[in-house]
């Protein structure tokens, strides 16, 4: 059984910064891509960002420079380092996991950007 929590989420000015976490069970981790999608509301969910099982990264258009995911294989556990935050920014963040061809995903963490 794979489970994936998010933490992290909450209301921030514009401009201001916050950090997700996904933390995962089930020992897969070290093996699985991870990767970080939201859902503005109103719209369809997008990819955010990626990071494979050795590190690789890649982002949408609209947060390059601005977020950064990394993963800790110690600790099964994948973060979103998101700065200079824009309004547009606000949605519900998703924690995916894709191992051996099967999707799992998180509950979803609220982030809320103010202009």
């Amino acid at each position: 059984q794979v489970q994936l929590v998010e933490t992290g989420g909450g209301l921030v000015q514009a401009g201001g910064s916050l950090r997700l976490s996904c933390a995962a069970s089930g020992s897969i981790f070290r093996s699985a891509s991870m990767g970080w999608y939201r859902q503005p509301p109103g719209k369809q969910r997008e990819l955010v960002a990626a990071i494979t099982n050795i590190g690789s990264a890649n982002y949408a258009d609209s947060v390059k420079g601005r977020f950064t995911v990394s993963r800790n294989n110690a600790r099964d556990t994948v973060y979103l380092q998101m700065n200079s935050l824009k309004p547009e920014d606000t949605a519900v963040y998703y924690c995916n996991a894709v191992f051996r061809g099967l999707s799992y995903w998180g509950q979803g963490t609220q982030v809320t950007v103010s202009s």
